[in-house]
């Protein structure tokens, strides 16, 4: 290749590498470094072939411009200025430095002490410095010119009420399955076969678990094991190689063009709390090295170390302008170059912090929430961190959606009959109310689920008490202690048929309570397929069988009632209601759209609430076409569940010229509906629905 051997000053803006057919325009932040410099590197030998100075500086942002350079050039940057971790600032010009705006990347690093700023296992720790040269050691950023055809490729702009989320892994959702091309890749996940299962199954949108760019920790690696979830970012805008065949960015583009033309919108996992550059004693290798003091958020009294409410050993800096436009960047650069549909933030109560603690009016969401690109695409909160006051489910601002781990953890307990469990499970049902009705939010805010990746499957929930993470080499110590799990007699798999019918009939009624409650209903991939992870609930760093989803052992029935229960939920539009029901009448309407019934018919009154022993549940959900006179129901669904013994439940009266039919019985998947008189013969621990149709 021809050496360059000048760079003009270019221009501060845009941010990174930027092809303009002539040559490539580089941008860089960083407000204390005292000179920047580009490396550029051989793409064949992987040899340095130039460094050159960046010769302007424009309010923090050192650029430059290269003639005669192309897409596909590999560079990296070295930043100089104070090492002096006492004051927050961790210069090292001897360590390669990636773009935080890269679109591709040629790899991983592979450790070694050299990737180190500081000296390791000398007494001085990080205070000392390391004068060792990286670059052997680190991935290459890539120069991108995205050209991708979109053809006729349209978001599908799936409306909240009839979203349908599936929580997947690019690698674990595909790689054991027996008929996509290149297993664990973007390309096999929008590949034919799995359409059909997007299909057939019912959902709306993926939402994938990081695909930007992540590390493999150095304990992981020198344990034989791998960051399997992803959750240690390295890059905010290069697509993750693992997943990739080529490297071609559009290998992604390709995937959401084909999901979108199935009409399935995808969602990223993303992480923008912390990245993977770990505490003092991490290694530099893009940001750390750029600004430490600016892209981190440090102690003041030590600004050696770092805030760590993430529980990674940093915390990015999201109250920083360049930090923050960095993530308003990156986010915009997803939507309109890559065309994904919407996102959802890890730990995104770390994004709403400030000095004083969170606060819902902090940059990050005003930002966002006043994007015209980003405040039309979907957003979903995890609602906590682990720092102080981390825990904020129901406090983010709308348009966000939030992950309800108490709809998780209610509903699991409801049905391994905890006492009590009755009220909880009502408020769950019609949106957590008590958490989301308030500043205009709708029913949907609420994300509810009943696993996720972080955790059992569902058919470990229902298969053991004890959680079984020997194999992730923490002597058992990881992983969440309180599952409100039920091994139902017997810890792990079983031939007692007893236990299996009834491990399957639970999952029934959990899946079917999930279906039938207002909010956002997330399905784990591999849920429906009956898929278990061995009683492994943090299988972060299992990047093998243990997480791979298993097509060859297919709970074909759980999966068809799943697909049945998905359709019965867009079939009937109560189920799918914006508004919060609140048991009074409806101004729009006039129809009181809410009861809550005992067994006998009547209605539940305090002390029946009250009732630890209490374990069932009845609710008829009413409403009406147009706005007719006081009483004229048009339509209605009575609901049962039951975690208790069989029992005979009386039905709401239905009006002249109208009757109730049976659509859902778990006990009895599968069946056609069948009219119901005046009572319900009530299978014991089983969930029922009869719908009020019209009788001819």
């Amino acid at each position: 290749m021809t050496i360059p051997t000048m760079m003009t000053a270019g221009r501060p803006d845009p941010l990174g590498a930027s092809f303009d057919g002539d040559g490539v325009n580089f941008a860089v932040f960083s407000e204390n470094a005292s000179r920047m410099v580009l490396c550029l590197f051989d793409d064949r030998t992987g040899e340095e072939v130039a460094r050159l100075d960046f010769p302007e500086r424009t309010h923090h942002v050192w650029h430059g411009y290269v003639e005669g350079l192309v897409p596909g050039q590999h560079y990296g940057l070295r930043a100089y200025g104070p090492y002096r971790p006492d004051q927050g600032h961790r210069f090292n010009p001897n360590k390669l430095l990636l773009d935080p705006y890269a679109r591709r990347l040629t790899g991983h690093p592979v450790w070694h002490d050299a990737l180190m700023g500081y000296e390791v296992d000398t007494p001085r720790q990080d205070l000392s410095f390391d004068r060792r040269d990286s670059a052997p050691y680190m991935p290459r950023a890539v120069v991108v010119a995205p050209s991708f055809d979109w053809g006729d490729d349209r978001a599908p702009d799936t409306a909240l009420t009839d979203t349908v989320i599936y929580e997947a892994h690019v690698k674990g959702l595909t790689a054991r399955h027996p008929r996509v091309p290149s297993p664990g890749t973007f390309r096999a996940l929008a590949s034919d076969p799995m359409l059909e299962h997007y299909d057939r199954l019912g959902i709306t949108a993926i939402e994938l678990l990081p695909v930007q760019a992540f590390l493999n920790d150095r304990f992981l690696v020198e344990k034989g094991l791998t960051n399997y979830w992803g959750y240690q970012t390295l890059g905010f805008f290069a697509p993750e190689p693992r997943y990739m065949e080529t490297g071609d960015i559009a290998e992604f583009q390709r995937m959401v063009s084909r999901l979108h033309a199935a009409g399935i919108e995808v969602i990223l996992d993303v992480v923008y709390n912390h990245t993977c550059e770990g505490n003092e004693f991490g290694p530099t290798l893009s940001f750390r090295g750029l600004d430490n003091a600016s892209y981190y958020r440090l102690l003041p009294e030590d600004r050696r170390y770092y805030i760590n409410d993430t529980g990674t050993g940093n915390t990015v800096n999201a109250g920083h302008p360049m930090v923050l436009r960095l993530i308003m960047d990156s986010l915009r650069y997803w939507v309109e170059v890559m065309h994904v549909d919407g996102f959802r933030f890890d730990l995104a109560a770390t994004l709403g912090r400030t000095q004083a603690g969170f606060d819902q009016r902090a940059a990050f969401f005003q930002a966002v929430r006043q994007d015209p690109v980003l405040s039309r695409v979907k957003l979903i909160a995890e609602p906590w961190d682990i720092g102080p006051g981390g825990y904020q489910l129901g406090a983010f601002p709308a348009p966000f959606l939030e992950w309800n781990d108490r709809f998780r953890d209610g509903v699991r307990r409801f049905w391994r009959e905890e006492p009590g469990r009755v009220p909880d499970l009502a408020g769950r049902l019609v949106g957590s109310a008590p958490q989301f009705d308030h500043s205009g939010r709708p029913a949907t805010s609420s994300v509810n689920f009943l696993t996720a990746h972080d955790g059992f499957t569902l058919t470990d929930v229902v298969s053991y008490n004890q959680k079984h993470n020997d194999a992730n080499g923490e002597g058992g110590r990881d992983g969440h202690n309180a599952n409100y799990s039920d091994n139902m007699g017997v810890e792990g798999p079983t031939t007692d048929s007893a236990i299996r019918a009834a491990r399957a009939q639970r999952r029934r009624n959990m899946m079917a309570t999930l279906l039938l409650s207002q909010g956002t209903p997330m399905i784990l991939a591999g849920d429906e397929l009956g898929n278990s992870q061995q009683g492994n609930n943090n299988a972060y760093c299992q990047d093998n069988a243990t997480s791979w989803i298993d097509w060859q052992a297919v709970d074909d029935a759980f999966l068809a009632f799943t697909a049945e229960m998905i359709a019965f939920r867009r079939e009937h539009p109560i189920l799918r209601q914006q508004m919060f029901l609140h048991s009074r009448e409806r101004a729009i309407d006039h129809i009181e759209d809410l009861f809550w019934r005992r067994a006998d018919g009547n209605p539940m009154r305090r002390a029946d609430w009250e009732d630890p022993d209490l374990r069932l549940l009845t609710v008829e959900l009413r409403t009406a076409s147009g706005t007719p006179a006081y009483g004229a129901l048009e339509y209605a669904l009575f609901a049962v569940f039951n975690a208790g013994e069989a029992t005979t439940v009386v039905i709401p009266e239905a009006p002249a010229g109208q009757g109730w039919s049976l659509h859902v019985e778990t006990s009895r998947p599968g069946q056609p509906p069948i009219p119901v008189a005046d009572h319900l013969e009530m299978p014991a621990h089983a969930v029922a629905v009869l719908v009020l149709e019209h009788v001819l």
